[in-house]
């Protein structure tokens, strides 16, 4: 039987009608037609499908959607705009830090949870954060100078 569950999407406030357990993955791509978010494993351990609830970095296709009743879920298309871009999307373009782009999305919501928490973090807290993202385009240098370029800019 589904569950009605209201959520704070990007800031809009969303109500669905689906099974608790569902992950939040799911109802983000298919009923509410956000696609920034990618299925990787399914398992929680690569981190395409990284999303913001509540402050904190979450894997949302192993994220039961009945977790996040009534909190605030940031997606990758939640965070700027094509003319207001954010500090952690600008400087990945800025740094070329992208390459085939799926595993990207992620790669920016860890770093963007963990610089509006710690804009100074530092190197190893940063390799922390994004050691459940992977990559296998070999950016990872360019990934860390982006992430460093974009918690100076927040921390102005």
């Amino acid at each position: 039987m589904a569950d009605a569950v209201e959520l704070i999407v990007n800031g809009a406030r969303r109500r669905v009608l689906v099974q608790g357990d569902t992950p939040l993955l799911y109802v983000l791509r298919n009923d509410l037609e956000l696609n920034g978010a990618k299925f990787g494993c399914g398992l929680g351990q690569c981190g395409a499908c990284t999303v913001i609830v509540d402050g904190e970095a979450v894997r949302s296709c192993s994220f039961p959607v009945a977790l996040a009743q009534g909190k605030k879920v940031t997606t990758i298309e939640g965070l700027g705009t094509i003319d207001k871009l954010h500090p952690v999307q600008k400087a990945f373009i800025d740094e070329q830090a992208a390459q085939c782009g799926y595993c990207i999305n992620g790669m920016v919501m860890s770093a963007t949870a963990l610089l509006q928490r710690k804009p100074t973090a530092s190197d190893g807290e940063v390799r922390a954060a994004l050691a459940g993202n992977l990559c296998r385009c070999g950016t990872h240098a360019r990934i860390l100078r982006a992430v460093a370029r974009a918690g100076k800019e927040m921390a102005q």
